[in-house]
């Protein structure tokens, strides 16, 4: 007799037992377990303490029950309600958005300004920033900081902003129709 079947001798009922109280499906029951058998005469050579045997198999057994609920998981379709059609709607929006920012930005003090255009419109590093302006990294950290926390405040004060659950921006409404920047 090989190893592997005085081990099965050894460890079917109690094996098939365990699976059983997780498992109310006898089939799919006896499916796992000959899976757990399948996976411990594959790995039985890996296995380095013979003392360990037992919550090896255990493991190998916890680990099916997991992978057979996992593969349970029911499917449900997405009412056509819910579902998205054609581009996303916050592009729109901050496609309409970024019309407000630009006379934004151009009220900013010069030197936020300009670090605004060079990281934000241009798209340089705030390290290109810093040599282009002749400045520290920091410096020129603290400069596109600032010059979006003034451009926050400025958008915040013309419009109500909504986001969505991961905090992508969704929708806007603008505050008062006397918005210099909005028109």
């Amino acid at each position: 007799m090989t190893q592997s079947e005085q081990i099965w001798q050894e460890y079917h009922a109690r094996l098939r037992s365990f699976i059983r109280g997780k498992i109310a499906d006898e089939a799919a029951a006896d499916d796992i377990l000959q899976d757990v058998f399948l996976k411990m005469h594959d790995g039985l050579p890996s296995l380095k303490d013979a003392t360990k045997l037992q919550s090896w198999l255990y493991q190998i057994a916890r680990n099916a029950i997991i992978d057979f609920y996992r593969q349970q998981k029911p499917t449900v379709d997405i009412p056509d309600w819910l579902t998205q059609t054609g581009s996303d709607s916050g592009d729109k929006v901050r496609q309409e958005l970024s019309d407000c920012l630009l006379p934004m930005v151009q009220q900013l003090p010069d030197i936020y300004r300009d670090a605004i255009n060079l990281s934000e419109l241009q798209g340089l590093k705030q390290k290109e920033v810093a040599e282009q302006q002749g400045i520290s990294l920091s410096n020129a950290k603290s400069r596109v900081q600032r010059g979006r926390a003034l451009l926050k405040e400025m958008l915040e004060e013309c419009c109500l902003l909504e986001f969505d659950h991961q905090g992508r921006l969704c929708d806007y409404e603008r505050r008062n129709g006397n918005c210099a920047a909005c028109g």
